[in-house]
């Protein structure tokens, strides 16, 4: 298992690191992204998990939850 952080400059950068990111990764980025117009579409399409910064505990909550179906499913 490994983590990739990835600070985007621009909504292009997203296309490079489509590129980059293994096979059955989970993207998880922050909630603000959702509302981004087309990146925002994108990003919801693609099945990224959206982190609401500014709520510690839902945001806990959500990557607790994505761990657990990680471990149980077997992915990255």
């Amino acid at each position: 298992p490994f983590v990739i952080v990835c600070n985007h400059q621009a909504s292009l950068d997203l296309m490079g690191m489509v590129e980059v990111i293994p096979d059955r990764c989970v993207p998880i980025a922050k909630r603000e992204l959702l509302y981004l117009g087309t990146v925002g579409w994108a990003c919801w399409l693609s099945g990224i998990i959206f982190i609401e910064r500014h709520r510690r505990d839902a945001a806990i909550e959500v990557i607790s939850r994505t761990a657990s179906t990680m471990r149980r499913e077997n992915v990255r």
